[in-house]
């Protein structure tokens, strides 16, 4: 019985829909937006156990149970709509999933279903109310308004009705199955948008003949996912015909070479989701069988994948790009027998922003479908997603980059992103010994691990294989996936604890992404060299009215297919149970290579192919290109235009601008194995170069990675372009000592609109290039990934109108590192006399694709480029030696915006100016503003004559180019100054693109606060005033003794492994505790003497964060009294962070003292903050801040609700007890509520609270993922190997042995 609840009024601002705001016109106007639960229960809900109720409402802080009768909009006065807004059916959204997880762990049987949607209440005024009798005017209206406010992907619309028939159509039908005789192919390709080409409808054709019977519409559907473009990459096989020449060696050819020509360090190259590199031997935190944390021996090595989701994105930029983040996650976990990933990496290309208020001279007006977003929308809303997908998994993304570009129309024709790049890629750990899949053999169980199907992400594989705006605009739509990272987390700690194992039940696995189980399980029976044998009715199904061709070929994201060992069976289900993840054996594997998929409910066989059908030899692609002479370009000259308003352009282009409102979203310290994230300093500017990941968390040895990518070049120069995109990935890496470009590998990943002969041979041009430059650096490439449709065509008028990219090699390098402390940054040192240095390969400094070129549309003839490999060689060893020498106090290499810009970012870390010294150049703006490959590098002064003679060997341009000054940053040519401006006014203008983004997507007032911090003149950024006393750790280590904690999680929760380390190298046994252990009756908190209550994301933060956690536990007696006999006994202590800090506020009934303790709400900014922040430690009862009183230490902080909510006067009884153990400080040592210093606007800073006898104290920051000084991106010089957070760690220890 489905029934509508109202729910509480929401404002604007918490529904977070920046579309709303284009219904603020004189013609609309929002009046409310509340929320509305869709419930379907057994009986009607006015029958429901009171109970159950009782529970219900407190779950979804419902005061009553409000029902939404049929007389609602009859109510609504004549110059009134209303409109209901639910995820679209068919979909069951990530937060209807959580929630009826919390219910079903709260003992609330009669609901069988819930989804939260919103009801809007619009009044209509001007033209649309006088001419709303016209149907012309109410379709305008309702278009208009059902654009703005609903996602028609995932969200359906209800105008003026109420959704009586949300949860119907639920009940299976049985289903006539469509097959299509040998002429009937064609037809088919077009409506089920298959995108199958002309070879490959003759090939179906033709396979009719031999088997004698129609297909049907599974096996063509399966087959055109499986040959896509996307998943066979028919163009980089291809044969290729060059001005009438047969060429030898196809693209994939070329990237192959690189690992021939330099195989150091490659284990696993074009043959898994990713690619295996060397690793090292380091300790390695196991979970053995007990649930005990231990530090063993083991060789771990890297893995390495990049993938981009664009079409998507380009359609639903928030959907679109997470999912675009967790199915490269899941490429990475899919590696081998299991891996783990562990840092990430998103990029963005978009055409120009036309930000508002904000347009640039450069930004022409907007033309683009209406099916896309814009440019605008997607860096709003992609960004949000990535960023959510990551953050709720559990992978920090340390890394990225971000390229506006967009040329005027010529002839109804323009080069841009209106397709979007969207990039995501990461590195991951896999154990020596889960390397390679295994042989498997016939019987062989097949399971599929993760969420049910869902009528999502249809055909995903084919319409990401042709241009924007061919197919249909409906399966455009279907196409795209909807997310739920709170599942994947769950698959992915099943396959961490069978890959822990000494020989994993995991023999083989796959994810599943496009093409959904279609294309992976006949994967992995193609990879196993096996035939395969499912049941339609055994695959997990959320939606059951689904056709046997939606269940089997359906996108739905968080899968994987496994095959496992009969034998393994029952001790694989235990560990799956004790996570919550679903799984289900849907078959088996047979020694008849062929894909049978049984439908018993119909008695047939959807699909019943031999492999050789779907991975047979389909006619090879053939690329025919000729060379166009291009006509010569009329030149500008650079010195034409003017070098203040140049400059000032040059740092408002949002490719050079900062970057801070891509970052701060992003949680980049999760896992505790990050060394270097985006931001340097104690300013916490984000400028670095590169991201280091760690091993282990007892060693320095890791890896660095970068990204460099050159597209504009690509216009002119397709070949420079991607030599560039080499050098600006290996430039970038520079400043952390490697063990030799031998050891470097690189992902690459290729974005071009082919189809006409100049994309193709700027295709083929930039391979080719790429693949002799890396083999005469003895660079490999072992993995990388095409997307070759960047293409958008549509009708304006009487226009046929067309954009497309040019050639864009993203390339992504990653390099094992011996000892990540020896690395240097941008972050100028201002402790020793020093002079600014300029580093190039030459004297060449051409303008061809560079930021200049675009801010003064200009043209010129050469780009920057290689020539001279063995010089570019030569450059990079001697960089590495000085750094490894450490000569070089800081670094930064020369890119987007040129030298002006490095110059300048190099100021921002330390708020500094710079007196730049041209005298004898000639072109100053060439000379500032050309992009060439060089560094500017800091030197003492002492060691300066040493460093310019050792450059200058081999030849390389060298010039003393600037010294360090107070606070101007002025330029100087022949004596006379040319530039002045204050460094304040400079960052300023650099921050206008990310403060404009973040004032429209959260909100206008933190976006000022955190601009005004430049003009605070006593902010001074991070500092400390403590140290931790390393002799400590050996004094708690001496006794034999071991006391037990519980480091306690929920599902979704991320953050237990650090938070074990820390207690692991403090002396204590740490156990992992699943919420379900206790639930079952297998652990009882009695047997431990401590409990650390881990961060992350329980239940996806639905119906509150920790709120369905606590609420678990409160609703289950047995678990509730174990809790509370706990708290109740003196002898044992009690750690909450983030999550676990949340969870527990909410337990504040049950915990002896913490009766005034407050709830943790949205943080002010109404978005998830992640920074290094600074608090000080007052003098409490706490237990685990004992002596710590007055210490002041940046810390890691990443929550979206952190915000501490008292009620009545319980802030004064707390401070008054002494219970306020932690606050976020200004640079004076003050409480502050100022954003970004305070980072989700708690009052007076409060972020840490005790209970009164101290036993329990709860945090939102995160010492644990910061325990080791390298394990932070600013940290006090004084430190040695551990930062003063481990002394938490070490006060539990002292208090348990003396307990």
């Amino acid at each position: 019985m489905i029934s509508f609840l109202q729910g509480p009024k929401l404002s604007l601002q918490e529904v977070q829909c920046l579309a709303l705001q284009k219904l603020k016109n004189e013609e609309l106007t929002i009046e409310s937006v509340e929320i509305v639960y869709a419930v379907n229960t057994i009986n009607q809900i006015e029958h429901v156990e009171a109970s159950s109720i009782s529970k219900f409402k407190e779950l979804l802080d419902l005061e009553e149970i409000s029902l939404i009768t049929d007389d609602f909009f009859s109510a609504l006065s004549g110059k009134q709509i209303g409109i209901f807004v639910f995820p679209r059916r068919g979909i069951q959204s990530p937060w209807s999933s959580k929630a009826l997880d919390i219910i079903s762990s709260c003992n609330i049987n009669e609901i069988t279903a819930l989804e939260k949607g919103f009801l809007y209440r619009i009044r209509l005024k001007g033209a649309f109310l006088t001419q709303f009798v016209s149907k012309k005017v109410r379709d305008k209206a309702f278009t208009f308004i059902k654009h703005s406010i609903c996602d028609p992907l995932t969200e359906e619309f209800f105008l003026n009705e109420k959704p009586d028939r949300y949860f119907k159509n639920q009940t299976k039908v049985k289903n006539d199955l469509s097959k299509f005789k040998r002429h009937e192919i064609p037809s088919a390709n077009t409506r089920l948008g298959l995108a199958l080409t002309a070879e490959d409808i003759k090939y179906l054709q033709n396979f009719c003949e031999v088997i004698d019977r129609p297909l049907t519409e599974l096996e063509l559907m399966m087959f055109s996912q499986v040959n896509s473009e996307h998943c066979r990459h028919k163009i980089f096989n291809a044969k290729w015909n060059i001005n009438g020449k047969q060429k030898n060696n196809t693209l994939f050819d070329l990237i192959k070479e690189t690992s021939k020509s330099s195989p150091d360090g490659i284990i696993s190259a074009y043959k898994d989701n990713a690619a295996i590199t060397k690793g090292s031997k380091v300790e390695r935190l196991n979970l053995n069988e007990s649930n005990e944390y231990e530090f063993i021996e083991d060789d771990l090595n890297s893995t390495i994948k990049v993938e981009t989701h664009n079409h998507p994105t380009a359609i639903s930029p928030y959907p679109g790009a997470s999912t675009g983040s967790g199915g490269e996650i899941r490429d990475e976990g899919a590696t081998g027998r299991g891996a783990k990933p562990k840092v990430g990496l998103v990029g963005y290309n978009v055409s120009n922003l036309r930000i508002p208020n904000l347009k640039r001279s450069w930004e022409k007006d907007e033309r683009k479908p209406s099916r896309i977003a814009s440019p605008l929308d997607i860096m709003i809303e992609a960004p949000i997603g990535a960023a959510a997908f990551n953050n709720e998994f559990g992978r920090p993304a340390t890394l990225g980059y971000f390229r506006c570009f967009e040329t005027d129309f010529e002839d109804n024709k323009a080069t841009g992103y209106h397709k979007p790049i969207m990039l995501a890629g990461g590195i991951g750990e896999i154990r020596d010994r889960n390397n390679f899949k295994l042989q498997i053999e016939e019987d062989y169980l097949v399971v599929v691990l993760g969420g049910p199907a869902m009528l999502i992400g249809l055909g995903g594989g084919a319409a990401s294989s042709v241009s924007s705006g061919e197919s249909d605009e409906d399966l455009d739509f279907a196409s795209v996936q909807r997310d739920n990272a709170e599942m994947e987390r769950r698959c992915q700690e099943v396959i961490n604890r069978c890959s822990s194992q000494d020989d994993s039940f995991i023999e083989f696995i796959h994810d599943v992404g496009a093409g959904g189980l279609s294309n992976a399980i006949p994967e992995l029976a193609k990879d196993s060299d096996l035939g395969v044998y499912i049941e339609l009715s055994k695959i997990p199904n959320a939606d059951k009215s689904m056709s046997p061709m939606e269940i089997w070929s359906n996108e739905s994201q968080e899968r994987y297919v496994l095959a496992i060992n009969k034998k393994n069976q029952k001790e694989f289900e235990k560990i799956c149970l004790r996570e919550r993840c679903e799984y289900a054996i849907v078959g088996q594997t047979t020694k008849e290579k062929s894909v049978k998929l049984f439908d018993d409910q119909n008695n047939n066989y959807p699909v019943n192919v031999p492999l050789s059908m779907l991975f047979g030899d389909l006619p090879i692609t053939e690329m025919c290109i000729t060379d166009d002479i291009q006509a010569g370009i009329n030149e500008n000259k650079s010195e034409d235009y003017d070098l203040e308003e140049s400059i000032v352009k040059i740092l408002q282009h949002p490719t050079v601008a900062s970057k801070s409102f891509l970052i701060t979203i992003g949680d980049r310290s999760v896992g505790g194995m990050v060394a270097r994230d985006q931001f340097i300093g104690p300013y916490q500017v984000p400028v670095s170069d590169y991201s280091l990941s760690l091993r282990s968390f007892t060693s320095n040895s890791g890896e660095v990675i970068s990204i460099g990518e050159k597209p504009t070049l690509a216009l002119t120069n397709p070949a420079a372009s991607m030599r560039m995109a080499l050098g600006e990935a290996l430039t970038n890496m520079a400043g952390v000592v490697i063990t030799g470009l031998n050891n470097v590998q690189v992902s690459a990943n290729w974005m071009a609109a082919s189809g006409e002969n100049n994309d193709d041979a700027a295709l083929r041009y930039g391979v080719e290039a790429l693949s002799k430059i890396s083999v005469d650096l003895n660079v490999s490439i072992p993995v990388g990934k095409d997307s070759l449709s960047m293409r958008t065509k549509w009708s304006e008028k009487n226009d046929e109108l067309e954009v497309s990219s040019p050639l864009s090699g993203i390339i992504t390098a990653m390099a094992p590192v011996e000892d990540v402390s020896v690395a240097v940054t941008p972050e100028l040192n201002l402790d020793e006399d020093s002079t600014i240095l300029l580093i190039k390969l030459d004297e060449n400094n051409r303008l061809a694709g560079s930021i200049f070129s675009e801010i003064t549309e200009s043209k010129y003839e050469n780009t920057p480029d290689i020539e001279d490999t063995k010089k570019f060689n030569n450059l990079f060893t001697s960089i590495q030696g000085l750094v490894k020498d450490q000569q070089i106090l800081s670094m930064h290499d020369i890119s987007d915006g040129g030298l002006i810009t490095s110059l300048l970012e190099m100021c921002f870390t330390k708020k500094v100016g710079m007196t730049l010294n041209l005298d004898s150049v000639s072109d100053i703006n060439s000379f500032l503003f050309s992009e060439e490959i060089g560094f500017v590098i800091q030197v003492k002064d002492d060691d300066k004559t040493e460093v310019i003679s050792i450059l200058k060997k081999d030849d390389f341009f060298v010039k003393e180019i600037a010294k360090i000054t107070d606070k101007d940053f002025l330029i100087v040519n022949n004596e006379r100054n040319i530039f002045k401006e204050s460094i304040i006014k400079l960052e300023k203008i650099w921050r206008e693109t990310s403060h404009a983004i973040q004032a429209l997507r959260d909100n206008k007032e933190i976006a000022d606060a955190e601009l005004s911090l430049l003009e605070d003149k006593d902010h001074i950024g991070l500092q400390s005033n403590a140290s931790f006393d390393e002799s400590q750790l050996k004094q708690v280590n001496l006794k034999a003794t071991k006391p037990k904690v519980a480091v306690l999680r929920e599902q979704g929760v991320n953050g237990q492994n650090e938070m074990a380390a820390a207690f692991t190298l403090a002396g204590f046994s740490a156990h992992d505790i699943h919420m379900q252990d206790l639930l079952d009756g297998e652990v009882n908190l009695k047997e431990f003497e401590g409990m650390a209550v881990c961060g992350g994301f329980s239940y996806g933060d639905v119906l509150g964060a920790g709120g369905g956690w606590s609420k678990t536990i409160l609703y289950n007696n047995s678990v509730k009294d174990q809790f509370q006999e706990f708290f109740n006994n003196k002898n044992v202590f009690t750690l909450g962070v983030c999550n676990g800090c949340q969870m527990l506020s909410n337990l504040k009934d049950i915990i002896p003292g913490a009766d005034n303790w407050p709830s943790f709400e949205r943080n002010f900014s109404d978005q998830f903050e992640a920074r290094l922040v600074q608090v000080k430690i007052s003098k409490t009862q706490s237990v685990l801040l004992n002596g710590m009183e007055d210490w002041m230490i940046p810390v890691a902080s990443a929550h979206g609700e952190g915000r501490a909510f008292f009620t009545d006067d319980n802030l004064e009884k707390l401070e008054k007890a002494n219970q306020i153990a932690m606050r976020f400080v200004d640079s004076s040592l003050n409480s502050t509520e100022k954003y970004p210093i305070n980072p989700n606007g708690s009052p007076k800073g409060i972020t840490g609270i005790t209970a009164s006898d101290g036993r329990v104290t709860i945090m939102m920051p995160h010492p644990e993922r910061v325990f080791r000084k390298v394990q932070m991106s600013w940290y006090d010089s004084g430190w040695k190997e551990f930062s003063p957070w481990m002394q938490i760690f070490v006060n539990a220890k002292k208090f348990s042995d003396n307990s």
